[in-house]
């Protein structure tokens, strides 16, 4: 598996596939507000949609309660702790990032 592309990687390739109009730092500053809203849109409706790249939701984790379960290790049965509600982050490729790997 190749290594992923740092944030500074990614700001560079953005600026170099743009004009000379745009500097490094723009992108940033760019990259930084789409991040930001990003955020503020997961928090406040619970799905933001990134264009031609993915749509990211929330989802509800519901609550688990304490159970017996079995270690697979060692085949013994064991106590699995109770786990509270809580909420995840998923992100839902839309079709075109769905053709540009396949």
């Amino acid at each position: 598996m190749t290594k992923l592309m740092s944030k500074s990687e990614l700001i560079q390739k953005i600026a170099g596939q743009l004009t000379d109009k745009v500097t490094r730092d723009d992108v940033k500053e760019m990259l930084d507000a789409l991040t930001d809203v990003g955020h503020e849109e997961l928090r406040t409706t619970g799905a933001f949609l990134l264009p031609g790249f993915a749509k990211f939701v929330v989802v509800e984790k519901a609550a688990t309660e304490a159970h017996e379960g079995v270690n697979p290790f060692t085949k013994e049965k064991m106590m699995v702790a109770a786990k509270p509600a809580s909420k995840a982050v998923r992100a839902r490729p839309v079709k075109a990032a769905k053709d540009a790997v396949s």
